[in-house]
C-alpha cells in the first residue's frame, strides 16, 4: 500500500496530497476499489480521521481531514459560510480570457449508484467560478478539423462547492479540462495521450486556506501539481509555436 504525502498536521487537522485516481472513501462509484484516502490515512497515522470536504477521484491535490469531530464541524461551518479558500490549476482546451467570473446555477448531477435515493427534482443551486489565465499555447497538432490546437493554463477558484463544479463550468464555457472523460472533449484527451503520454485529468487542487478554529490563524496549504501535470506543461511549452504568459 502506498504512503500518502502529508502536507500539514497538527493536533486537530491533517492534510494530504491525494493522488489522482484515489477515492476519498468507500463509494458505490467503484465497488471493486480497495484503497481509499480516508482508510489509508487512518492506518498511516494510527488514529481516526474525519473528512471535511471532497475532491473528485481523478483530481489530485490538497485534501483536508479533521482529527476530531469538533474540528470537523468547525471547518464544515466555514465551508457553509464560504470562508474557505480553494485554488485549482487546470489545463483546458482553447484560448481563455485573461480573467472571468462565471455565475451559472447547476442542477446536481446524480450517479445511478451513489445517488439512488436522492431527490430527482432538486432545483438548480448557485454555482460561481472565477479564474485567471496564467499561460496559453498553440501547438502544431490536430485534434479535429484544424491543423493546430490551443490550450491554456488557468488558476481557478470555485466560490461555491457543487459536485463537479469546475469540470462542468469549464465545459459550459467551451474550455473543457483536458483529460476529463465525463465532461471533456475526447479528441483533445486523445491528443494528450498520444502526443504527450498524459493519461490523467489535468486538474489539481493546488491550494487550500481556512481559519484554524482553535488558534484563529489562517492556515495555508499547498500541493505540487505532480509529475504528469508538469509533464503536460513541459510538453506544451516545448512544442508551442505560439505562447503567451500572463503577468
Amino acid at each position: 500500500m502506498q504512503t500518502l504525502t502529508i502536507l500539514y498536521r497538527d493536533d486537530h487537522f491533517v492534510a494530504i496530497d491525494k493522488p489522482a485516481g484515489l477515492l476519498v472513501h468507500r463509494s458505490k462509484v467503484d465497488v471493486y476499489a480497495r484503497e481509499f484516502a480516508l482508510q489509508m490515512l487512518r492506518d498511516q497515522i494510527g488514529q481516526p480521521v474525519f473528512p471535511v470536504h471532497r475532491i473528485d477521484r481523478p483530481t489530485s491535490g490538497v485534501l483536508l481531514f479533521a482529527l476530531n469531530k469538533d474540528s470537523a464541524r468547525a471547518v464544515s461551518a466555514q465551508f457553509a459560510d464560504r470562508e474557505v479558500s480553494k485554488m485549482y490549476l487546470a489545463i483546458v482546451r482553447g484560448r481563455t480570457a485573461k480573467t472571468r467570473h462565471w455565475d451559472e446555477p447547476l442542477v446536481e448531477k446524480q450517479d445511478r449508484a451513489t445517488d439512488a435515493k436522492a431527490r430527482k427534482d432538486k432545483p438548480a443551486q448557485s454555482a460561481i467560478t472565477e479564474y485567471r489565465t496564467l499561460e496559453s499555447w498553440t501547438v502544431p497538432f490536430s485534434a479535429g478539423k484544424y491543423p493546430q490546437s490551443r490550450y491554456s493554463l488557468v488558476e481557478a477558484r470555485p466560490l461555491t462547492g457543487r459536485k463537479h463544479q469546475l469540470r462542468r463550468h469549464f465545459n459550459h464555457m467551451a474550455n473543457p479540462i483536458v483529460g476529463d472523460t465525463t465532461y471533456g472533449d475526447r479528441r483533445h484527451n486523445r491528443l494528450f495521450r498520444e502526443q504527450f503520454g498524459v493519461m490523467r485529468l489535468l486538474l489539481v487542487a493546488k491550494a487550500f486556506s481556512f481559519v484554524h478554529p482553535v488558534t484563529d490563524v489562517v492556515v495555508d496549504i499547498e500541493a505540487d501539481p505532480g509529475v504528469e501535470f508538469e509533464q503536460a506543461l513541459s510538453s506544451l511549452r516545448q512544442h508551442a509555436i505560439e505562447s503567451n504568459e500572463e503577468v
